[in-house]
């Protein structure tokens, strides 16, 4: 009997943006999406970390499977490096979680596998080491370290996608908006997802993928959100306000 297919709604980089997730999580459930995969940074930028970070719980109690991200891990471990801004922020929001999401954080795994798909937050090389992978070399050495044939990640803030043939040769693409792409098994992938809550990449509406586990296919999406609200939000909590200007931008 051939398997039924799986639609799973892939999630990174939400960093507190409640605008954004709310949006992103409503498109995935209209699509039909029946899981729900995060691949971590659910705090740090965004002014709403509680309210991430519950939502995250609720959804892993829902049967949802989750990552650590870097600033997830950086509430716990102030010796993380992160620029000014960034800093600010996590100062922030260890000031705005409760114990019960701070321990939730902590008990995060690093990576999480499902069958041949490996989720982590970056480079699957040394995951806690939370290295970029921003060109065909860091996948590279993302993707040999690992006999998974698909492996999604975020960390970036921008969607990519390479491939390892069996020779070795890795190619990158940039995916479109809404194209299934299908991940041929005869290769190994690396899905970059994208940020939900601060894209990087030009466009400022949020980014999320869906991945059916029947036909192996692939499709990245955009969503629009009220990013005016999402700005108020930081400016309000006294965060820096470059944290809200470059949500209009996407960079």
């Amino acid at each position: 009997m051939r398997a039924r297919s799986v639609l799973i709604a892939l999630f990174a980089d939400i960093h507190a943006n409640r605008q954004a997730f709310e949006a992103c999580l409503a498109a995935a459930r209209a699509a039909g999406a029946d899981q729900i995969a995060l691949l971590g940074d659910y705090v740090g930028y965004g002014a709403d970390p509680e309210w991430a970070v519950d939502t995250v719980m609720e959804l892993v109690d829902a049967g949802a499977t989750a990552v650590l991200g870097n600033h997830d891990a950086a509430i716990d471990d102030p010796s993380d490096h992160m620029n000014a801004e960034a800093e600010i922020a996590i100062e922030w929001t260890r000031g705005e979680l409760g114990a019960g999401g701070r321990k939730f954080l902590h008990a995060l795994p690093l990576t999480f596998q499902a069958g041949n798909r490996l989720h982590v937050h970056a480079d699957a090389s040394a995951p806690r080491r939370f290295r970029y992978v921003l060109d065909s070399a860091a996948a590279a050495r993302s993707l040999m370290a690992t006999a998974a044939g698909i492996t999604c990640c975020g960390h970036t803030h921008r969607p990519a996608l390479y491939t390892l043939s069996a020779t070795g040769k890795v190619t990158s693409f940039t995916p479109s908006t809404n194209v299934a792409i299908q991940l041929l098994p005869t290769r190994q992938w690396l899905a970059v997802i994208g940020s939900v809550g601060q894209p990087r990449d030009g466009n400022p509406a949020a980014s999320y993928a869906l991945f059916d586990t029947e036909r192996l296919e692939l499709t990245y999406r955009r969503t629009p959100y009220d990013i005016e609200a999402a700005a108020d939000r930081i400016r309000s909590k006294g965060l820096p306000h470059r944290l809200a200007d470059r949500l209009f931008v996407g960079r």
